[in-house]
């Protein structure tokens, strides 16, 4: 139990750490930093921002990582996912928030050679995340299924304890937090979302209620998803955890 609630203090020292510097990083290892970032400056809704992180991951399990500017193809991806989730982005604006992400404190680009050759880098990158996705922009959201987990069991609880317990707001943040592992990719939507709550119940503290009567404590989450081991319950979480055990950590 230790180890689940050490979780909770890397999750929240880590948001106090200084914005990184992707021109000083070598390879990928700040990509996805990246695309949360961009995505929190543009003011995309968090799913949309995890449906790029998806996107990424999907595109650099086909595509080899050294014959691509990560930081256009992942632009690409928020392009993408803009257009995946209702939430169009303007290519002007994806240009120049990439653009002061990279070269901090960089005002806008004039429309000048450089900002002409990043918009038809980007354009042209995301043509080709959306042939290696084979223009399949159907992603399950664990958000939806969260969220439907969450309301039903808020019902269960007494007003009061819910609100005491940031239970929803955590198990969301974990949920956010385990798109910046390619890992997310091998789970269904909704054992994910479970894995989240259950994780976000554990280090709060908190049980659900009549949990105890039960003949097995997993049992309560079987009215959401059927089909979730307990086993793979806990394979899941361990794969969240590892998030905040990795260099560098998200942000």
């Amino acid at each position: 139990m230790k180890d689940v609630i050490d979780v909770m203090a890397l999750q929240s020292s880590r948001r106090e750490r200084r914005l990184p510097d992707y021109r000083s990083t070598s390879g990928h290892s700040m990509a996805t930093n990246f695309i949360f970032e961009c995505g929190i400056k543009l003011g995309l809704q968090p799913a949309t921002v995890a449906t790029a992180a998806i996107f990424y991951h999907k595109f650099f399990k086909e595509a080899d990582k050294n014959d691509y500017d990560c930081y256009v193809i992942c632009t690409a991806c928020l392009c993408a996912a803009g257009k995946s989730r209702d939430e169009p982005i303007r290519l002007r604006d994806a240009v120049n928030v990439a653009h002061n992400s990279i070269n901090r404190g960089a005002g806008p680009l004039e429309l000048g050679e450089e900002y002409w050759s990043m918009r038809g880098a980007i354009a042209q990158a995301e043509l080709l995340v959306l042939r290696l996705l084979g223009f399949n922009l159907d992603v399950p959201s664990p958000h939806r299924y969260l969220l439907h987990y969450l309301r039903s069991l808020q019902e269960w609880f007494p007003a009061s304890q819910w609100r005491s317990a940031p239970i929803a707001r955590t198990a969301m943040a974990f949920l956010q937090d385990f798109h910046h592992s390619p890992a997310i990719l091998d789970y269904r939507a909704p054992h994910v979302a479970v894995a989240c709550l259950t994780l976000a119940l554990h280090v709060l503290g908190v049980s659900v209620p009549l949990a105890s009567t039960l003949d097995d404590d997993a049992a309560w989450y079987s009215v959401f998803t059927k089909d979730l081991q307990k086993e793979k319950n806990w394979e899941i979480m361990e794969k969240i955890m590892q998030v905040y055990s990795r260099e560098p950590e998200p942000i």
